[in-house]
């Protein structure tokens, strides 16, 4: 974290960059695993370290593996959520917080590229705000 407060500042502020650049090269009208090869081809050509479709750690005794499959995982430290909805729910965000909860994440970048424009939201894990 900076001292101004973000977590992760440079390399969001470059997933931001590459999530509106695909949005501007698909459109609106893909489905979710369309923007997320392009997605994946960006991250490469930056030379951005991640993980597609990655199967997070059983994160409790009893937990069946596979239960939180993330989109991106991101240098280890960030996850991208990528949806193509009318609208972000509170179901989405939820699904975001899951995550980060059971694998110790600190941020996820919830998009959503059904929108005109690119939709990005910083979702925190509500177990690191103090």
């Amino acid at each position: 974290m900076n001292q101004g407060g973000l977590i992760y500042e440079e390399l969001s502020y470059k997933l931001r960059g590459i999530l509106f650049q695909v949005h501007n090269e698909l459109g609106r009208y893909r489905n979710e695993k369309q923007f997320c090869d392009a997605i994946s081809q960006h991250l490469l050509e930056h030379g951005i370290m991640f993980e597609r479709e990655k199967i997070l750690d059983i994160s409790f005794e009893g937990e069946r593996r596979g239960r939180c499959r993330l989109d991106f995982m991101v240098e280890d430290k960030i996850i991208i959520e990528v949806k193509t909805v009318p609208y972000l729910s509170q179901a989405d965000f939820n699904q975001c917080k899951r995550y980060l909860v059971s694998g110790g994440f600190k941020l996820c970048l919830l998009v959503n590229f059904r929108s005109e424009s690119c939709i990005i939201r910083r979702v925190l894990n509500p177990n690191l705000i103090n």
